[in-house]
């Protein structure tokens, strides 16, 4: 009987030597998925992505215009109220993503909402019933009816909605699947975020060229059917890589953890700070699953939150008891809410670009309307293309600044990156100022040349000026977008803590709509406070506006905020981070669980060979 037990006792302590070894394989497995193996089903589900909604979003200001004869400025603000929609969505996909639902699943049924929008958008181009008559001299046109407009509503609400699950979490994603701690980076010779921004540029150049193309010369139903079947075939590629995926288990609302420093910080605003920080509460189990790439470290700006993390004597009474987090925050959670709270000025900053640079694209597609647009005496490129050569300027702006700039500055700088996420953007507000001026130039250029042919007052003709004069200022927003677009989001990356990186990505997607929202409201104040004989903006004829004014308007309003940026930017502090290397965490694992394998066998062992001595 006792040798029965023996036996029984030493099976059991082999069985855990196995579950242990077999869980150190697992954890291993765990961490071999990822890496440059996935980007190529994340970065096909982008591509197509990309594709319809560029495919969609370029031409549609010809859409409503031209098939639902809608007026120019009530267009342009339907489709920036549309943007802002989508750019406020991001926010709740990106708090469902962080909180319980996780990035892989947001995605994928983002774009499932996303194509329903799009099924729903390319069935009323092809239904005639679904949109008014035609109009081919834009005179007196039959506006579209309220339920024709609502069908657009809906389909614009659904993209909103598929945009919501989709844009905050896809870099957050694709950043999932290596090491971006400053060490990882440094080691890679390839910027994440330059390549993500380069091959969203391909993606829109194939959109501009041929969705745009087939949208003016065969027709809408086609136009916007081929960018409903690229998403749809996006879904599949992205679904597709899900067996490679590194994920990343979702450890609750981060905006419950920020309310909890708040409301623990409150209680003990009468507490008196210890003179070391040291004692200040910390808990790295606690902390564990939320501090994977590293700790954050204690700074001394606004320390009247550093109250959350005060141990009074009650609490200090059992240290081993689970802490009411309402009433106590770690070190870290506290500098969660600091780091937060420090990126919000310069996160403040791009809401004024976006304000005066929201309707320009509109703007500028009525333009080269009404210029000559020939290559040749039998094909002439359609005015939505122009934005072809900002996407050209910035994809290849990428290349050089990834293989020229980057190794040039970090000679003077040592910083890995070049120059840093702040220095990034302050280039790009200063090239996007100067692109607005150009723009206004251009326009005072292309109205003197149609007062001189005598055109002014036919919104139809083609001015004898070629629209190529509006190239520099395409390529100008093409590199400013380098600077600007790729810093900021790579600052908001960067700077927010690590769970809640989706948040961050969101908060990008806020400035957009913000910014689209503050620009409709700019437009229409100007629009209305103009006059109607000298209007800057006239509904149908650009030609008796003031378009050159409003530029020079927005000029001004990015001159104020680049002033704004500039001291938002002096005083700016980086986070404090303790960092984590990958192969540390997976080391420290492994030897953690090899340790305890190793005990509990020679544990097991010694009980064994003592039983065996006493019988003997």
């Amino acid at each position: 009987m006792e040798i029965e037990k023996k036996i029984k006792g030493s099976m059991e302590v082999i069985e855990k030597e196995e579950d242990k070894e077999l869980h150190i394989k697992k954890r291993k497995k765990c961490y071999r998925r990822g890496g440059i193996r996935t980007l190529p089903f994340i970065l096909a589900n982008e591509v197509c992505d990309r594709f319809a909604s560029a495919g969609f979003h370029s031409n549609l200001i010809s859409y409503l215009t031209q098939e639902l004869n809608m007026p120019l400025v009530a267009a342009s603000n339907t489709l920036t109220n549309f943007g802002g929609t989508s750019s406020f969505t991001p926010l709740i996909g990106a708090l469902i993503a962080d909180s319980f639902a996780g990035r892989f699943w947001t995605i994928t049924v983002g774009t499932l909402i996303y194509e329903l929008g799009l099924v729903s958008i390319t069935v009323s181009t092809i239904l005639p019933n679904l949109r008014p008559p035609p109009c081919p001299t834009q005179v007196n046109c039959q506006e579209a009816t309220s339920s024709q407009l609502w069908i657009l509503y809906i389909s614009l609400l659904l993209t909103s909605i598929g945009s919501g699950g989709i844009r905050p979490c896809v870099v957050p994603f694709s950043a999932d699947q290596f090491n971006m701690t400053k060490n990882g980076v440094a080691s890679r010779k390839w910027n994440l975020f330059n390549w993500y921004f380069f091959i969203m540029g391909f993606a829109s150049l194939s959109a501009l060229t041929i969705v745009v193309y087939v949208q003016d010369n065969m027709g809408w139903g086609w136009g916007l059917g081929i960018p409903t079947i690229a998403m749809l075939i996006s879904i599949i590629a992205f679904v597709l890589g899900a067996p490679l995926y590194k994920t990343v288990k979702p450890e609750g609302s981060p905006l419950v953890r920020l309310a909890q420093v708040i409301v623990a910080a409150v209680r003990k605003r009468n507490e008196a700070l210890p003179e070391d920080p040291n004692l200040l509460y910390q808990n790295m189990e606690l902390d564990a699953a939320i501090s994977l790439e590293g700790r954050l470290l204690h700074s001394d700006q606004y320390k009247w939150l550093d109250k959350a993390a005060i141990v009074t004597e009650e609490e200090a009474k059992d240290p081993n008891a689970t802490p009411n987090l309402w009433k106590l925050a770690t070190v870290h959670r506290v500098e969660e809410l600091k780091s937060i709270i420090r990126m919000l000025p310069i996160w403040a900053s791009g809401i004024l670009l976006i304000t005066s640079s929201s309707h320009l694209h509109s703007f500028v597609i009525q333009q080269a309307r009404s210029m000559d647009r020939h290559l040749s005496h039998s094909f002439q490129i359609s005015p939505a293309n122009m934005s072809i050569f900002s996407v050209l300027t910035m994809m290849t702006g990428v290349i050089l600044y990834e293989r020229f700039f980057v190794p040039f500055a970090r000679r003077f700088t040592g910083n890995p990156s070049g120059i840093t996420c702040l220095q990034r953007m302050g280039v790009g507000f200063v090239i996007n100022i100067l692109a607005t001026v150009i723009s206004a130039l251009v326009e005072i250029k292309r109205k003197s040349v149609a007062a001189k042919y005598h055109l002014l007052d036919d919104p139809k003709a083609t001015i004898p000026i070629s629209v190529f004069w509006l190239v520099p200022q395409y390529c100008m927003h093409g590199v400013a977008e380098i600077f600007m677009s790729v810093g900021h989001l790579e600052f908001l990356f960067d700077q927010s803590p690590e769970s809640m990186r989706s948040s961050a990505t969101a908060l990008y997607c806020i400035t957009t709509a913000i910014g689209n929202y503050m620009g409709t409201l700019l437009v229409s104040l100007v629009h209305k406070y103009t006059g109607k004989e000298r209007n800057w903006l006239p509904d149908r004829n650009l030609n008796r506006g003031r378009l050159d004014y409003y530029y020079f308007l927005v000029s001004g309003i990015q001159v104020i905020n680049l002033i704004y940026y500039v001291i938002c930017a002096w005083f700016y502090t980086y986070k404090p981070l303790e960092e984590i290397s990958e192969k540390e965490k997976e080391g420290d694992l492994e030897r953690a669980n090899e340790n305890i394998s190793s005990v509990n066998l020679k544990d097991g062992r010694e009980e064994e060979k003592k039983e065996f001595t006493k019988d003997v």
